[in-house]
């Protein structure tokens, strides 16, 4: 292995095993599957949105608007919310996507103190293009399982899922706890 080069699964698993003897194996060799294959995903899905023009964090905005239903609209902070950033960080990347006519950002009608972030028809266009090209690549990684393989696999995940969730059942956002010391 170069210096460069990430330890296969079976490396890294008998080096933490010599390090630390307490180590299960089978929980080590599924976590840190998980790992790898979401890293490795992430920039794969990365690339694809890359070559419509649009980034990672822009991708997940378009989201959470189409999540959203028609009209496809959402406040700032609702956003940021559900993205887990500060509220300057939404803004800044608004301020992005609104330039790259991905978004709109207008008064509300009915409370013009509030501001409302709609999905412009070329958002909504990038979104269905990385849909498309997600859906291929997710249809390639799973080519080698079986239709019932993909059901057990999926039950499977949601299990742990759930079970991360309950645990930690703020982690789907900004960890405040993680920030480091305030006041």
């Amino acid at each position: 292995m170069s210096d460069t080069q990430e330890p296969s699964l079976d490396e890294q698993i008998a080096a933490y095993q010599r390090e630390f003897r307490d180590l299960d194996p089978q929980v080590e060799q599924v976590v840190s599957a998980l790992g790898r294959l979401n890293r490795r995903m992430n920039v794969a899905y990365g690339r694809q949105v890359a070559e419509l023009g649009i980034s990672n964090a822009e991708w997940e905005v378009l989201k959470h608007l189409v999540l959203s239903g028609e009209p496809y609209r959402l406040g700032p902070g609702e956003l940021a919310k559900r993205l887990g950033l500060t509220p300057a960080a939404m803004t800044h990347r608004i301020d992005r996507m609104a330039a790259d006519g991905l978004v709109t950002r207008d008064r509300d009608e009915n409370n013009r103190v509030r501001v409302i972030v709609e999905l412009t028809d070329e958002g909504r266009t990038k979104w269905l293009e990385a849909m498309r090209m997600a859906t291929a690549f997710e249809e390639d990684l799973l080519q080698d399982l079986s239709t019932d393989e993909r059901g057990v696999l999926g039950e499977m995940l949601i299990r742990l899922l759930r079970r991360v969730e309950h645990a930690q059942p703020d982690a789907g956002g900004r960890l405040k706890d993680l920030d480091g010391p305030t006041g």
